[in-house]
């Protein structure tokens, strides 16, 4: 499925529209360029779930952790890893092996060290809004 979002409004409402549809629990790697609305997407998921903090890009901190509504959601950044078995000693399969869901930006950093996704979502700049295409690997 492809679509077009004009602007970082339309981004954050699909992210909302993601809350709604996804299930409790999966992978969701996020591919784009930097700027591309990765961590828009995610704030769009957060808002609507009812978290009103700030929603930041784990650039330097690796992984945000959010429990909203009884739901874990685990939002990792890898474009600063050097090494993907820096995964490994921050314990990454450990997340995955519960209950939640978890966005990974940069997950192409991380091959070898990640299980495959359950969906995998494109953000593209397209003239001043970007071009979302999502797709299920099952």
């Amino acid at each position: 499925m492809k679509i077009y979002l004009s602007d970082t409004k339309a981004t954050e409402q699909y992210g909302a529209k993601l809350w709604a549809e996804l299930p409790d629990n999966g992978l969701i790697f996020l591919h784009g360029e930097l700027g591309a609305g990765k961590t828009t997407l995610v704030r769009g998921f957060l808002r609507a779930a009812g978290y009103t903090g700030a929603v930041k890009s784990p650039t330097y901190t690796l992984v945000e952790e959010y429990t909203i509504a009884g739901r874990k959601i685990f939002h990792f950044d890898l474009y600063r890893v050097v090494d993907p078995e820096e995964l490994e000693w921050i314990g990454i399969r450990d997340y995955f092996d519960q209950d939640c869901v978890c966005f990974i930006e940069w997950p192409d950093m991380g091959k070898g060290f990640l299980p495959e996704p359950d969906w995998v979502i494109k953000l593209v700049p397209d003239g001043e809004g970007r071009t979302l295409e999502m797709k299920s690997t099952h």
